[in-house]
């Protein structure tokens, strides 16, 4: 019955009241009861039906009237003739459960079809309860039936939210995050296809910028109903150019949802422009269109596609449902563009700050490599570092800053330098840790933060010093792992040094270790993220480094990788820093050593010593430059120095003059003047060398500089191991 009928058929009762029948029998009621039923037939919005012993409708109201039809068409028929559901039979049983027994029922869902809508299912709340007369018989049942469908909807659409919430953002990466959305919203939404297209600078990490016109869009999910997505165009990672009356790019500018049919004039015309993307549409039937913009914190991040192939087109339930996903995914891909943007700065910072490549040392052959954590937490604060020191010496470091992100990488590099800056005036191990330990604790006095101490930064260090004329090598640790050594034969050890405070902690001693390491043997330093330590025994993963490092390999590179590879799980959390220095030594004829005696006269046959060793190497070139800097310095050692004075002459890549006493008095370049007689030695040293420096022993000083040879390609500084 329509509307207009039910409104007259409610008016005809309203003019000529029936009386009330139940079971085919008149019941009396008083004036006031007149107008409650009079009422309730014809105004009330529950639909209610009034029901025989046999189920059959004997009376109904306007508001059932307007859900099942007239009620000459329904007198006579069960309630489940015209609410058609899969729960008949059961709601029937349950009837007749409530005449026998005369318990009423109470809100029982179904869900079905009725004439006024009988192309959708719907949900209804129904209750019935059995009529008594006044002996108590029951006389039949009054059921009501209420509309909840869109209550059930919103319901359902909230259990739908919270689950999605649950699938969609389970990581911190771009393309995961979108396929998860394209794989929830496919079959809530009863779709064939789902894509969707990000701009390209969001993969990047950076800010999204405004765009105009036509746009190319990085597709990052696709899925289909189809296994594989056959009729895919384009795959995630590769870019997808929309013209500007495109039906995505109108829904990106105008930052809301379009609902359109494929023959509409504004996608005929796109699809024409283009007949490859027009193919697949025709071939698999797509009927609609629903595009929804991706956006997250007022800006737009790209789109959503999603098409169907059946008649049946999108609604606003479908439309708001689609929106209430892709905005929860947007916060997600969002979040993921700022976790990338970090990390990529943070990553970029770390790598600015390591050493680009080692350099070639005389002493060692090394090799590095550094993985950042693989997982949320992303850079942390290792370093790794081979500096050249004086007398063809070597130092390795490699240091840990507890922490991740720009903080931990910036904490990092400061150490770094500070290291350098140390390991430039030539300070043993245990020295140059301890003035190391101070930077820390000026590095947190200098936080903003007033509770923040030195131990926040957790940073641990270890570091060593290789002489390849002695072949002894000076380690000390503070807080880090110990290094281990691997003999020529290939049996591995723990170097047992002592640990050493972490750094920042202040007024504790560190101390160093002198081993002596035959040519050949490796040294291999690294932080603790190599040995998995927060998930692993120390000593466990001590012994499995050992056993790695045993086995040979072509080369130390080869070496690395495979380390890395036995000893890291797939996904590490820890930051890993690693260097593999094989240890090299001089020859007897690359070093020649003088003890001049404190004798003025030791000056000269210092200088003709000098002279004669560069005419055995084949660097005379170097004589008239190489005698005055050995004259100087010795004439310096006698003047301010205290014996015993030894000269010393390194040939490598360059040649090296060494004069060593025992004094720990340094000297200072100082510009002499015109009236003094002396003062301009090392002036002269600094002017005719490539550089020089000075550098304090546990018996003294050093003063040592380096030349350049004169023909890298014929000099043979190179040690006996090349």
């Amino acid at each position: 019955m329509s509307a207009d009928n039910a409104a007259d058929g409610g008016r005809e009762s309203h003019e000529r009241p029936l009386p009330p029948t139940v079971a085919g029998q008149s019941v009396a009621l008083p004036p006031d009861d007149q107008a409650v039923l009079d009422w309730l037939f014809t105004s009330s919005t529950v639909a209610l039906m009034v029901c025989d012993t046999k189920l059959r409708c004997a009376r109904q109201n306007a508001a059932m009237t307007r859900l099942i039809g007239s009620e000459t068409d329904n007198r006579g028929k069960r309630l489940t003739d015209v609410l058609h559901s899969r729960d008949a039979a059961a709601w029937e049983r349950s009837l007749r459960q409530a005449l026998a027994t005369g318990e009423p029922i109470r809100n029982r869902e179904m869900r079905g079809r009725v004439p006024a809508d009988r192309e959708h299912d719907r949900v209804f709340s129904v209750s019935a309860s059995p009529l008594r007369d006044r002996q108590g018989r029951v006389l039949g049942l009054c059921a009501t039936v209420d509309d909840t469908t869109e209550q059930y909807r919103a319901c359902e659409r909230l259990a739908v939210l919270n689950e999605a919430g649950t699938r969609i953002g389970s990581t911190l990466n771009v393309m995961r995050t979108a396929q998860e959305l394209a794989d929830v919203i496919l079959p809530l939404l009863h779709a064939d296809w789902v894509n969707v297209d990000l701009l390209d600078t969001l993969l990047e990490g950076e800010e999204p910028g405004p765009f105009t016109g036509a746009v190319a869009l990085r597709r990052v999910a696709n899925q289909s109903i189809l296994p594989g997505a056959p009729e895919a165009l384009f795959q995630p990672g590769e870019v997808d150019f929309y013209p500007a009356h495109a039906p995505a790019v109108r829904c990106m500018a105008t930052g809301r949802s379009i609902i359109h049919r494929v023959t509409d004039p504004a996608a005929r015309a796109w699809l024409a422009e283009d007949p490859v993307r027009e193919e697949p549409y025709r071939e698999k039937g797509y009927q609609w269109i629903l595009g929804v913009p991706v956006c997250a914190r007022g800006t737009v991040l790209g789109v959503t596609i999603i098409l169907r192939s059946t008649p049946e087109p999108f609604t606003d339930s479908d439309r708001l449902l689609a929106e209430e996903l892709v905005a929860r995914a947007a916060v997600c891909l969002d979040n993921a563009r700022r976790f990338t943007r970090e990390r990529t700065a943070a990553l970029a910072l770390q790598h600015s700050l390591l050493p680009q490549r080692l350099p070639g040392q005389v002493a060692v052959e090394a090799a590095s490599r550094y993985l950042p954590a693989g997982g949320h937490s992303g850079v942390g604060g290792d370093w790794f570092d081979v500096i050249p020191l004086s007398g063809a010496r070597v130092a390795l470091v490699v240091g840990d800053v507890v922490g991740r992100g720009l903080t931990a990488a910036a904490t990092m590099g400061r150490l770094r330098t500070a290291v350098r800056t140390l390991a430039d005036i030539d300070l043993p191990p245990e020295e140059l840790l301890t003035h190391l330990d101070d930077v820390v604790i000026r590095l947190a006095g200098e936080d903003s933060d007033a509770h923040a101490d030195a131990t926040d930064l957790g940073a641990t260090c270890a570091y060593a010093v290789y002489d390849p004329v002695s072949r002894t090598c000076a380690l000390a640790r503070a807080g880090h792992p110990p290094p281990l050594a691997v003999a020529p034969d290939g049996s591995a050890q723990v170097l047992r040094l002592p640990a050493g405070p972490p750094l920042g902690l202040g007024g504790l001693p560190f101390e160093s270790t002198e081993v002596e390491l035959p040519e050949g043997s490796l040294l291999a330093l690294y932080t603790d993220g190599l040995l998995d330590a927060h998930v692993r025994d120390l000593d466990e993963g001590l012994k499995r480094l050992c056993t790695a490092l045993a086995r040979p390999a072509p080369s130390l590179d080869a070496l690395c990788d495979r380390v890395l590879k036995e000893l890291l799980p797939a996904k590490h959390a820890d930051d890993v820093a690693l260097i593999l220095a094989r240890i090299r030594a001089l020859s007897a004829d690359q070093v020649a050593t003088l003890d001049a005696p404190a004798d003025p006269a030791a000056v000269g046959d210092a200088r003709a010593w000098a002279g004669d060793r560069l005419a055995a190497w084949g660097l005379t070139e170097l004589g008239f430059v190489t005698e005055l800097v050995v004259s100087e310095l010795v004439t310096n050692a006698l003047r301010y120095g205290k014996p015993p004075i030894q000269v010393r002459l390194i040939k490598v890549d360059t040649l090296i003059c060494e004069v060593s006493d025992a004094s720990s008095t340094a000297p200072h370049l100082r510009r002499a003047r015109l009236t003094d007689e002396g003062g301009r030695g090392l002036l002269l040293v600094a002017q005719l060398t490539h550089r020089w420096g000075t550098r304090h022993t546990r018996l003294g000083k050093t003063i040592w500089c380096e030349q350049v040879l004169p023909d890298l390609s014929t000099a043979s500084g190179h040690c006996q191991a090349e």
